[in-house]
């Protein structure tokens, strides 16, 4: 299977100790619910399922994706950062697809 198209990531790469970080997230999917149809037929359903996040190995945001997710997702959240991590972000599809990014940010 195809991987997902890149996605998009806005985060510092610095914090102070104890600060509340924003962090931006988007990533181009159809999410295609297989409800509409069109002449020929119905379009075939292609949704992303699954946003992960995790700092040093530990989850720190996770979102189930379903029919009501507009297509391209986009996610803001925040994080308090107390030491110098490494974030990965992964976003998995109903067809087994995935997209990965990571990201470091630097506390001090």
């Amino acid at each position: 299977m195809s991987a997902l198209q890149q996605p998009r990531i806005r985060i510092p790469r610095s914090a102070r100790p104890g600060e509340a970080i924003e962090i931006r997230t988007l990533i181009e999917h159809p999410m295609e619910s297989g409800i509409r149809g069109r002449s020929e037929g119905a379009v075939p359903r292609d949704m992303l399922n699954r946003l992960v996040v995790r700092l040093n190995g530990e989850t720190v945001f996770a979102a189930d994706l379903g029919n009501g997710t507009s297509a391209n997702p986009y996610h803001v959240f925040h994080v308090r950062m107390e030491r110098t991590g490494e974030f990965e972000f992964l976003w998995t599809d109903e067809r087994g697809r995935s997209a990965r990014a990571t990201a470091r940010v630097t506390v001090g």
